[in-house]
């Protein structure tokens, strides 16, 4: 039995300032706002409820939830939460989810709105080097957000040579 599963529809990201999370994402990468589904301090969240779906640490409090919608792709869902030991974002050499992508037409563009919006660049664009990837024009580079996740840009105008060995094909907007 196949499962029905057909793509990404959101990605979670929690950060401390829910407001300068939709401001950075508005700027940088054009992302509207859909809806609210928890309004910052509201009373109408059952936190106890909250923490046990989520599996949050004990004593963590939902200030407030949005769900963004970006050009193309899934929507991102912004969490602001507030409890005992939170950590920092995660690194790319930690375990679990530690970057997303954006596929960009326009690096000088792309960069600069990610950028003016707060984010910091950790690189110029580079070649995709993986032999799987390498195309005229294929390109990533990183950066960060201003509470720390990490963002990857990436471009691949160019097919791509593992194209050649499979009819399947990555995603692309």
């Amino acid at each position: 039995m196949q499962p029905s599963v057909r793509g990404i529809d959101h990605i979670g990201i929690t950060v401390p300032d829910i407001e300068e999370a939709t401001l950075f994402f508005e700027k940088a990468f054009a992302a509207t706002v859909i809806y609210h589904s928890v309004e910052p301090d509201s009373e109408n969240i059952d936190h106890e409820a909250q923490e046990n779906t989520l599996r949050l640490f004990p004593g963590t409090k939902i200030r407030a939830i949005r769900m963004l919608a970006m050009p193309n792709g899934p929507g991102i869902e912004l969490f602001e939460m507030h409890g005992p030991e939170q950590q920092s974002p995660a690194r790319p050499s930690d375990f679990g989810l530690q970057h997303f992508a954006v596929y960009v037409d326009d690096f000088e563009s792309a960069i600069s709105c990610f950028t003016a919006a707060g984010g910091e660049m950790f690189t110029e664009p580079k070649t995709l080097s993986f032999p799987a990837e390498r195309g005229e024009g294929n390109a990533f580079c990183y950066g960060k957000t201003p509470w720390g996740s990490v963002v990857e840009l990436i471009s691949w105008p160019s097919p791509m040579p593992y194209e050649k060995y499979t009819e399947l094909r990555c995603w692309k907007p």
